[in-house]
């Protein structure tokens, strides 16, 4: 998929305020620093389109931009910050859980994961979560650049492993690295095929 257009449209913290449901949406999530705001503008090719920080949290709203005019790419606050308040920490997840149930158009949500760590209760347990919602979502693996291929190969290894022991089969994946865009490609397509998939039906 060539990026012709991405355009900021609107943050807001209600999800009745969100732009009218009428094209498909795509929404990325993962714990704070997972370095989702640097591979969304990676991936789109500006810049500064998402807001990136040297301090993890900085996404505390639900941000949309309309990309080649056709579907929606939202950026979602990052869950699991330890720095934040309680009641921030409630304010968040309530927001994130009501965009996931109750967004009518939200096509696939992508889950950010760490390709540095070995599996973390928190993301395990937030795809458990939608996988009993029956919300469909993949799971991009961040920051490859980090690591040799032969680590990254084995961590996604063992983190298929993990998952298998839950769920019947690793749902679709990536590994990505907004150093190199790596992966950026692979998403975008991806988002091409469900599109298409729309369409033809």
């Amino acid at each position: 998929m060539h990026i012709h257009s991405a355009d900021f449209v609107c943050s807001n913290n209600d999800i009745t305020k969100c732009p009218e449901p009428n094209k498909p949406e795509y929404a990325f999530i993962g714990r704070s620093n997972v370095g989702k705001s640097t591979l969304i503008n990676k991936m789109v090719q500006r810049k500064g389109l998402a807001k990136t920080s040297g301090r993890p949290g900085k996404t505390q709203l639900i941000n949309h931009f309309l990309i080649n005019e056709a579907w929606y790419l939202t950026d979602l606050p990052g869950y699991g910050y330890a720095k934040v308040s309680k009641t921030s920490k409630e304010k968040f997840q309530k927001l994130i859980e009501d965009y996931i149930i109750e967004r009518p158009n939200l096509v696939n949500l992508f889950v950010l994961i760490d390709s540095r760590h070995e599996p973390q209760k928190i993301d395990l347990e937030f795809m458990e979560w939608l996988g009993e919602l029956e919300i469909p979502f993949s799971m991009v693996f961040t920051k490859t650049d980090k690591l040799g291929s032969g680590k990254l190969n084995t961590n996604i290894k063992v983190y298929s492993k993990k998952m298998l022991q839950t769920w019947a089969e690793m749902p679709v994946f990536f590994a990505t690295s907004a150093e190199t865009g790596e992966g950026c490609d692979q998403v975008l397509n991806y988002i091409e095929q469900l599109n298409n998939q729309m369409v033809s039906e």
